[in-house]
């Protein structure tokens, strides 16, 4: 059974959600998530908490409770000139943070320190601030992937399916997993996502079928036309079943440049499902929009 048959769906049919991850990381992010929720080109976006401009985009969630906005549990920070760290302020957070105060710049830092008690902690919090700020919270996913086990096979998720199944929220991990080009992954990787979705599953918590987006990693002088390109392939490609499409999209301005590593990627990606050829395959491709509130509705009845 896939996440689209459990919602109702035929086991042909092509789900998608295409989510805005990043929402509160600075001013100019926030303005272009804002405005792609609104117009509807986004499905979703995902709060970072921790970071300085969260409190304006949770307070904005809070106004527009229809549109769907979930929690992106944060615990890295990759850039130089601007840093965050944990929201958790009941105890210890040592295991989690540099010499600084601040989340690790990169995962396998944080894999190799982090004490489990203390990400549990830290997860709760983030939810907790953005209930608290007013956030009808529909979902949780995570930044960088850090909690997942990628980089030395130690993951966290589950203290992420607990506190997804205490506060009634689906999480961004999907059942069967796809490599960049599309394709299935090998046996012992599919194996591993599958275990996962069963401990998802054993503790209540609702999951993706596939988890799609562009490649990490730009290649050097990628234009606009060769993303779209991308994105088309991608959505041509699409397996039955509930699909996620994540994005990094922004508003670009002297804020972002003098922070951000890629801030013209970033432009770019605010302009791909507004894209008439992008919308086009999508209605061609007979794909189905669905919302992460129709998963935590699934959940929360369940």
């Amino acid at each position: 059974m896939t996440t689209a048959t459990a919602l109702g769906y035929g086991p042909q049919d092509r789900l998608l959600i295409v989510n805005a991850d990043d929402f509160g990381l600075c001013h100019s992010t926030n303005l272009g998530i804002e405005r792609l929720l609104v117009d509807g080109i986004v499905s979703s976006a995902t709060l970072m908490m921790p970071c300085g401009w969260a409190r304006e985009a949770a307070q904005w969630s809070a106004r527009h409770p229809h549109l769907d906005v979930g929690v992106h549990f944060t615990f890295t920070s990759e850039w130089d000139a601007m840093k965050w760290g944990p929201v958790y302020r009941g105890g210890s957070t040592l295991s989690l943070v540099t010499a600084e105060g601040y989340f690790q710049r990169d995962v396998k830092r944080f894999e190799r320190q982090a004490d489990s008690s203390e990400v549990r902690c830290e997860l709760t919090a983030q939810v907790e601030m953005a209930l608290a700020l007013g956030v009808n919270v529909t979902h949780a996913d995570n930044h960088m992937g850090s909690l997942y086990g990628l980089q030395l096979g130690r993951h966290f998720l589950k203290e992420v399916f607990e506190v997804c199944a205490q506060y009634g929220l689906p999480f961004r991990l999907p059942r069967y997993l796809l490599l960049e080009s599309g394709q299935v992954a090998p046996p012992e990787l599919a194996k591993q996502a599958g275990e996962m979705a069963e401990l998802a599953d054993s503790m209540g918590v609702v999951v993706l079928d596939y988890l799609l987006g562009l490649p990490f990693r730009a290649a050097s002088g990628e234009t606009y036309d060769e993303m779209k390109g991308q994105m088309i392939a991608i959505l041509g490609n699409l397996h039955p079943g509930v699909s996620e499409i994540i994005l990094h999209p922004s508003l670009v301005t002297d804020e972002l440049n003098a922070f951000h590593g890629a801030p013209a990627r970033r432009g770019m990606e605010m302009e791909l499902f507004r894209d008439p050829d992008i919308r086009r395959k999508i209605q061609s491709e007979g794909i189905i929009p669905v919302r992460w509130r129709d998963l935590r509705d699934l959940q929360r009845r369940s």
